[in-house]
């Protein structure tokens, strides 16, 4: 086969990771045999893409064999793309300063090679500047430079998407900057072209935006009627960030002409598409504020605690994941007094419940209780410490559990003495031997692995991969790939001090489990410690 029916037959089969990895290893065969660096760059990059989701760092790793292939060769995409994806990549780990210093190298790339991408790289320079580091002004500059280079293009053909892009950056960078005039010029001017080239997304984005811009500009009418009339378009298309927006703006709309229940109506909205995402930008949280202010003033002090408890933790979540703390933070709530306020909640309803005659009943019962549970803690907590103590410094302490060499040499020992329950020795032997190779690349790490996904891999059945992992490494098949991505977990936490910051659901994702209660039940099951107390300790230890 040629290398663009392979390349192809990989695109076809989207969807299909196992087929597509097929794919992509045959790709990656041919350029190995004709010696072909740039298809070798080809084919690692194909690998690459069926990790960005699920498993980044090690999408990451490919990208870099990437641009090992591709530095030297004068292709029109790479290594620029490499490089450039790369850096999204980073961003999404919140690695800031490394993802700008690869965007950079796309840029240098870029324009030895291919002009038009270079100016791609520019506008995803420009959208972390405004986005993720507040740097607008310099976004700006960006933008305008992009918005130059695409007047000189076709830009209602092959460059539509690309210019339009553009000019909502210019729109929402002037917004940023208080701009209202040329905010609402480039909506215009971007709200036509859409039209034009029938971009039905950016004609709502434009709107909407124009809708935002007049709520700043306090024509709170216009800003409704122009909201309404994209939020079911935006509903239907399922843009769930920009249907987080429209109820945000509402809120403030409804706010500036005084109607407080329907602004607070649309906050609440706000907060229960935030509670379902676990994803909000510091543009869209001074809602909070008005929503505490608002039980505050009609004395509903669990509605305001609860407010206080989120707009806190989101606090919490936008200073470790934004490099910049948008001013609107502290504008809306100065944190310690907001946390001193959160106390005085929390004791008036405790003085309020202690009032009743079953409040002091529970009250005297939860004081025994403590008692009790307070030395069963201690013991606790000290058992806790021995099992941390057994996994981060194994030199000294032996662990739980046996090593994975360990697990090895009994397996090999199980061998020699003829152990094995109708399958032959040889067999046995390669099966350990390609298990050796399957956990060293950390393909236990795929969220969707099946037993019988594993044995395709490994070229044998399902009852013999059983067998063999039961007999030699004494546990299930499920058991065994859970102890492998703890393994790993526990490595990676420690080599890695920026994943301790991560949720226990970007954790589990990042090692393969499909909830945080799996990623914790299995560590618990494999070190009898839950992985919140390994994080702690390990951060007090540095």
């Amino acid at each position: 086969m040629s290398y663009d029916t392979i390349n192809n037959n990989y695109f076809k089969d989207e969807g299909n990771y196992q087929k597509q990895l097929a794919w992509a290893n045959v790709y990656l065969e041919k350029a190995q045999k004709d010696k072909k660096s740039i298809r070798k760059a080809r084919g690692y990059y194909l690998v690459a893409i069926l990790y960005y989701t699920d498993k980044p760092l090690k999408a990451i790793q490919y990208l870099d064999s990437v641009i090992k292939y591709s530095k030297n060769n004068s292709n029109k995409f790479f290594p620029a793309a490499a490089y450039c994806e790369k850096a999204d990549l980073l961003l999404k780990q919140r690695k800031f300063d490394e993802a700008l210093r690869n965007f950079n190298l796309a840029e240098k790339a870029a324009l030895k090679t291919n002009i038009d991408y270079y100016y791609v790289v520019r506008n995803y320079i420009a959208i972390t500047k405004s986005e993720d580091l507040g740097e607008v002004e310099e976004a700006l500059k960006l933008y305008q430079e992009c918005f130059k280079y695409y007047r000189t293009k076709e830009y209602r053909g092959d460059y539509s998407w690309d210019y339009q892009n553009i000019l909502f950056g210019l729109a929402d960078c002037y917004k940023s900057l208080k701009n209202s005039d040329s905010t609402t010029f480039y909506n215009k001017l971007g709200y036509k072209e859409a039209s034009i080239t029938k971009n039905k997304v950016y004609q709502l984005l434009f709107a909407l935006n124009e809708g935002a811009n007049q709520v700043d500009k306090k024509n709170y009418s216009v800003a409704l009627d122009s909201i309404h009339k994209v939020l079911p378009e935006l509903i239907k298309i399922k843009n769930e960030i920009n249907v987080l927006a429209s109820y945000y703006y509402l809120g403030k709309a409804y706010t500036g002409l005084g109607n407080k229940s329907k602004a607070v109506q649309n906050f609440i909205k706000v907060d229960s598409m935030y509670k379902i995402r676990k994803r909000i930008t510091p543009e869209f949280i001074s809602g909070y504020s008005y929503l505490i202010d608002y039980y505050k003033h009609i004395d509903d002090k669990e509605k305001q605690l609860q407010y206080i408890t989120t707009f806190m933790g989101i606090d919490s979540v936008l200073q470790r994941n934004y490099k910049h703390l948008n001013k609107i933070l502290l504008k809306e709530y100065d944190t310690p007094h907001l946390f001193a306020e959160k106390e005085n909640l929390i004791q008036s309803l405790k003085k309020k419940q202690s009032t009743s005659d079953v409040g002091i009943l529970v009250l005297v019962l939860l004081v025994i209780t403590i008692g009790g549970f307070g030395g069963y803690q201690y013991n606790l907590k000290k058992q806790y410490r021995k099992r941390f103590d057994a996994i981060v410094f194994p030199a000294t302490i032996e662990r739980t559990n046996n090593p994975k060499n360990e697990d090895t040499k009994i397996a090999l020992e199980k061998i020699t003495a003829g152990e094995q329950s109708g399958i032959p020795i040889e067999t046995v032997h390669q099966l350990l031997e390609k298990l050796a190779l399957f956990e060293k690349d950390g393909a236990f790490l795929e969220k969707t692995i099946t037993i019988q996904k594993v044995a395709i891999k490994l070229n044998t059945n399902t009852k013999y991969l059983s067998k063999v992992i039961n007999e030699n490494k004494g546990k299930t098949f499920v058991s065994y790939i859970n102890d492998l991505r703890v393994e790993y977990a526990i490595t990676q936490l420690q080599v890695q001090p920026k994943l301790r910051n991560f949720t226990m659901q970007a954790l589990a994702n990042e090692f393969g489990f499909n909830s945080a209660e799996s990623f914790s039940s299995a560590f618990y099951k494999k070190y009898k410690i839950k992985p919140t107390y390994f994080i702690k300790e390990l951060e007090i230890l540095k």
